[in-house]
């Protein structure tokens, strides 16, 4: 099983876009799954329901940044490093999908925040939505990027 089929299984057991594809990662990440799945809570529906970054991509970003991220405030070339990781992924996605926006992927028509109520989930639901696919190509594409760019552990 790939991550990317491990990330769109979370996905069809409820978890929402951002959780499915960084509990694909949870063996990297040195947390707990319950952990992982509370920190990522929020991006889910391109963070909060407002239809804006797609929270497999906010994933994605979460799981850089605790591979390769850094603690160190004034830690400039570590910071760039780190966000051209994350543009490098996204802009793998962007290529893919033709956006991260949340409601251009879901073609939807309003630009404001959407109602913070989620659509519970059923046959029908997943009938309607990318987002099954679209996390499972977030993992695979984060699967390849953490093959090419091995993690070397920094001590602080």
């Amino acid at each position: 099983m790939t991550r990317g089929d491990l990330a769109k299984e979370k996905f069809k057991q409820g978890y929402n876009c951002s959780q499915s594809v960084a509990l694909a990662f949870s063996d990297y990440l040195g947390m707990s799954d319950d952990m992982i799945a509370k920190i990522t809570s929020g991006f889910g529906g391109g963070m909060g329901r407002m239809r804006e970054v797609c929270g497999a991509v906010s994933g994605m970003a979460f799981v850089i940044s605790a591979l390769y991220g850094y603690s160190d405030p004034k830690a400039y070339e570590e910071k760039s490093e780190l966000y051209s990781r994350v543009q490098q992924v996204a802009n793998e996605f962007k290529d893919e999908n033709g956006s991260i926006v949340c409601r251009e992927l879901l073609a939807l028509q309003s630009q404001g925040a959407s109602v913070p109520t989620p659509e519970k989930r059923s046959p029908e639901y997943y009938k309607k939505r990318p987002c099954p696919e679209l996390v499972k190509e977030a993992a695979d594409i984060l699967e390849r990027f953490i093959s090419q760019n091995p993690i070397t552990v920094k001590k602080d």
